[in-house]
C-alpha cells in the first residue's frame, strides 16, 4: 500500500513540477502549485500512518499547509 501511494504522489508531483515550469498562464501555475502541494501532503500523511499510526503529526502539518495555501489562493 505504501508503494502505491508514494507512485501516485510522485507522479502527481511530477505533473505539478511539469506543469509549473511549462506555464504561461498565472491561474494555470498556481493550479500547479496546489497540486504539488497535495503531493507533498501525501506523503506527509503517508509516512506519518507508516512509522508511527497513533501521532498525528503528519495530518497536523498537512493541514497547516492546506492553510497556507488557501492563504496563497486568496
Amino acid at each position: 500500500m505504501l508503494e502505491h501511494v508514494l507512485v501516485l504522489s510522485s507522479y502527481l508531483f511530477s505533473i505539478g513540477t511539469y506543469g509549473l515550469i511549462t506555464s504561461r498562464n498565472m491561474v494555470r501555475a498556481l493550479m500547479c502549485l496546489e497540486l504539488i502541494l497535495n503531493a507533498v501532503n501525501m506523503n506527509f500523511v503517508t509516512f506519518s500512518d507508516f512509522f508511527d499510526s497513533r501521532q498525528l503529526k503528519g495530518a497536523i502539518f498537512a493541514i497547516f499547509v492546506i492553510a497556507i495555501a488557501a492563504a496563497e489562493a486568496a
